[in-house]
């Protein structure tokens, strides 16, 4: 099988692009390279760009009511963090930016803080660094596969 190279770019349905924009980049530090104008009507619907510390992957923002509204509540992405450290620094930032954030969570393998954008997608930040607290058996908690 060929091997894949990475993520190129991660596609968020949004309902209204300039609130959107404003918030990622006020959250997460998007900055846009790229925007869409549709062809028929040359509005632009859709722009892309870099995050910090997303290592060339790109975040794009998409105008798309019915998917937003469809993801409201799922979580089809989680950052990835060094360790709890850096979770709790991630939730003292967003306390700056008044942005509601769930406590950190001890979740199947590291820490991970949930909160949401502006249409109500989970976003999830989620460490590298395990825990080292077994929670297989537990409910809605991962277990190993052999």
């Amino acid at each position: 099988m060929p091997e894949l190279a990475g993520i190129h770019h991660v596609k968020m349905p949004v309902t209204d692009l300039d609130r959107s924009r404003d918030w990622y980049g006020r959250v997460l530090g998007f900055k846009v390279t790229h925007e869409f104008p549709d062809a028929a009507d040359g509005v632009v619907r859709g722009v892309a760009g870099e995050v910090p510390g997303l290592g060339g992957s790109m975040l794009c923002l998409r105008v798309n009511s019915q998917a937003a509204q469809g993801c409201q509540g799922f979580d089809p992405v989680s950052f990835a963090v060094r360790d709890r450290a850096d979770i709790e620094a991630w939730a003292a930032h967003l306390d700056t930016l008044g942005v509601p954030h769930s406590p950190v969570i001890e979740a199947s393998i590291g820490w991970l803080l949930v909160f949401n954008d502006p249409d109500g997608l989970d976003l999830h930040l989620y460490s590298w660094a395990a825990h080292g607290v077994d929670h297989e058996g537990i409910p809605g908690y991962g277990r190993a596969v052999s």
